[in-house]
């Protein structure tokens, strides 16, 4: 049964996203500039035989969203891969499930991104983890690091507990059983917290700390911060 609250939101065309509040209308907005994308990539597919990953997916919309607020804006800018093994779980699912009854045939290869995530964990000289949340990218982060004996350095930052067996509850421990942390890595740490708190914190303290200290140092020895990268 519906409570009084959500059948209201249903009637006003509001969803709950977890705690948070969706306007249908952003899902259909998603939809439509997400079908062009589909359509664009299914031709690149016929006419030149492109075979399309989670993450070639991923760096077309970063590509064309036009975004400067956007994480995939600057990652495709800066070619870096996003990877989504559960790409099909969610909004983009559903837009790949309603365009395959417009157009046939489109193919998603998972193999090609399982394959390059796998080899860049193997070919690191060094490995770190910083995993929010849980579930399939925590797993799936960890098990890259199992293909190179373990990664060198873990943080895990979630709310979920160990007592009930699941993967995100899962202390960096388990993950030194089986390979994915190195046992003799420097001190692996979990935070029960929840992460878009904890996180920019941890930002401002760490990678931000470092860089505007050096753009400081720069600036006082009048060093072009543009050689800082």
């Amino acid at each position: 049964l519906l409570f009084p609250k959500q059948w209201y939101q249903r009637r006003v065309a509001i969803t709950a996203g977890g705690n948070l509040i969706v306007p249908n209308l952003n899902y259909s907005l998603f939809e439509e500039w997400c079908v062009k994308i589909l359509d664009e990539m299914h031709t690149e597919q016929e006419e030149k035989g492109v075979i399309w990953s989670p993450s070639k997916m991923i760096k077309r919309m970063g590509d064309r969203i036009n975004n400067e607020e956007s994480v995939l804006y600057w990652a495709a800018k800066n070619n870096i891969p996003i990877f989504c093994p559960a790409i099909i779980d969610g909004a983009i699912g559903d837009v790949i499930f309603l365009q395959s009854y417009r157009r046939e045939g489109f193919i998603m290869d998972l193999a090609q991104d399982i394959r390059l995530l796998n080899t860049s964990a193997m070919y690191a000289q060094k490995s770190g983890m910083l995993i929010l949340g849980g579930g399939v990218i925590k797993h799936h982060i960890a098990n890259a690091n199992l293909m190179r004996n373990g990664a060198d350095f873990s943080v895990y930052i979630n709310t979920a507990q160990p007592f009930d067996g699941s993967d995100a509850g899962a202390t960096p421990d388990e993950a030194v059983s089986w390979g994915k942390i190195r046992a003799n890595s420097k001190e692996p740490v979990k935070i029960y917290c929840e992460a878009t708190l904890i996180f920019p914190l941890l930002v401002a303290q760490t990678f931000a700390k470092h860089v505007f200290g050096r753009k400081k140092d720069a600036k006082k020895k009048k060093v072009p911060t543009a050689t800082l990268r």
